[in-house]
């Protein structure tokens, strides 16, 4: 670790990594006009199509080459780079999008506001920054290459399409690691991949009038009954170690107060440390669907509802050892810039890399950032050099690694 910290030093210290370095500090206000400009064009998951387009041309516009894969990504790599690549990486797509670009907007003091403003407008802007800074002085020659990615499909039911592509069996041997930028903050290193599951309930009725079809089988009233009974159960179910969750996030169903509604859905997502216990959720969810259907239709004159559940969704779990290479890279590089940072769990882009057995972490990109997926996002650019520098050491150490 005493050799790593040494050669963090030396190449901190590399006249090439200072000007990249220094570039970081003096272009702050073209990092955050850049950052605002993307975040104005909206990328909700599966229509992150323009984003993208705006991305390869920034990419282009500082010396990379730039295409856009089959999946949607936008990959951009340096003229005449080689294989191997370490890989960074952000996420193109957000939870809400802006209406109208006047959403994104910059407070009295300095805060970005608007959807998507750090989650992932920060990792999207460092990938700008790097490129361009990358492109004004060439920090670091080496055997392999680095590739800049931004990816789509991250977010809601986009199930991590977008890195599924990317790490594809094909491009396997090309990629050597990967640093996953996700929002803003420094203080962890996700190298734990918290696997997920989501599923859709659908119950559907013959539907009819609220008093003239009294007492048909109303597929809300046992659809809510589903959520409870659930609820209930999974509550003890999710309780203690390993650390659960379950979250129901969209309910939808009927269309007039006098009218019994033909269909009502929810959509839920399953999170575990256990794949056991994600397992145990998803078979309870199944169950309290058909006892709450069971339950409709031992109340109704006529009319009988029907269940189903559907899976939408599901995110791998996977881990790094403690003493993974990529881990004494980052800790080191914390450890030069005076970063107290912790290892996490959390269910990110590095997922699918992690649960294929590649060396992959998630960090944030410097600044800070609140409100992730609520329609109250901010982002403060202040200190946003920091978390760079933290991405450009670490990229050019694993260059640089045998």
């Amino acid at each position: 670790m005493r050799a790593l910290a040494q050669s963090v030093a030396e190449l901190a210290a590399a006249a090439p990594v200072r000007a990249a370095i220094d570039w970081f500090r003096r272009e702050r206000a073209w990092i955050n006009e850049q950052h605002l400009n993307l975040c104005r064009i909206p990328a909700p998951t599966f229509f992150e199509e323009k984003r993208a387009e705006w991305m390869a041309n920034r990419f282009r516009s500082s010396g990379w080459e730039a295409r856009i894969d089959r999946a949607g990504n936008v990959v951009a790599s340096l003229p005449g780079a080689r294989e191997p690549v370490v890989a960074v990486t952000a996420h193109l797509d957000t939870v809400y999008a802006p209406r109208l670009p006047e959403e994104i907007k910059v407070d009295g003091d300095g805060r970005f506001l608007g959807p998507g403003v750090s989650d992932n407008g920060a990792g999207l802007a460092a990938l700008l920054a790097l490129a361009a800074a990358w492109n004004a002085s060439p920090p670091v020659r080496a055997a392999c290459s680095p590739m800049l990615v931004a990816n789509v499909g991250e977010e809601g039911e986009g199930n991590l399409s977008g890195m599924r592509y990317l790490c594809r069996p094909a491009n396997l041997p090309k990629i050597r690691a990967l640093l996953v930028l996700d929002g803003p903050s420094t203080d962890h290193i996700t190298s734990q991949a918290l696997a997920s599951r989501r599923f859709d309930l659908t119950i559907t009725g013959a539907g009819g009038h609220s008093w003239s079809d009294s007492g048909t089988g109303n597929p809300i009233h046992a659809l809510s009954r589903a959520v409870t009974i659930f609820t209930d159960e999974a509550a003890a179910l999710a309780a203690g170690p390993p650390r659960s969750s379950f979250n129901f996030g969209v309910i939808e169903g009927g269309s007039s107060i006098n009218a019994i509604p033909n269909e009502a859905r929810a959509k839920v997502d399953l999170r575990s440390e256990s794949a056991e216990r994600i397992e145990r959720m998803a078979v309870l969810l199944s169950s309290a669907l058909e006892r709450a259907v069971e339950l409709e239709n031992s109340r109704s004159a006529a009319g009988r509802v029907a269940g189903r559940v559907k899976e939408i969704g599901s995110r791998p779990a996977g881990a790094l050892p403690p003493d993974a290479p990529i881990l004494e890279c980052i800790r080191a590089v914390d450890a030069h810039l005076g970063i107290r940072s912790h290892l996490d769990c959390s269910s990110t882009d590095a997922n699918i890399p992690l649960s294929l057995g590649l060396p992959a972490i998630s960090i944030g990109a410097g600044g800070q950032g609140g409100g992730a997926h609520t329609t109250a996002e901010w982002f403060q650019p202040e200190g946003r050099e920091r978390g760079l520098t933290r991405v450009l050491l670490a990229l050019c150490l694993l260059l640089m690694s045998e």
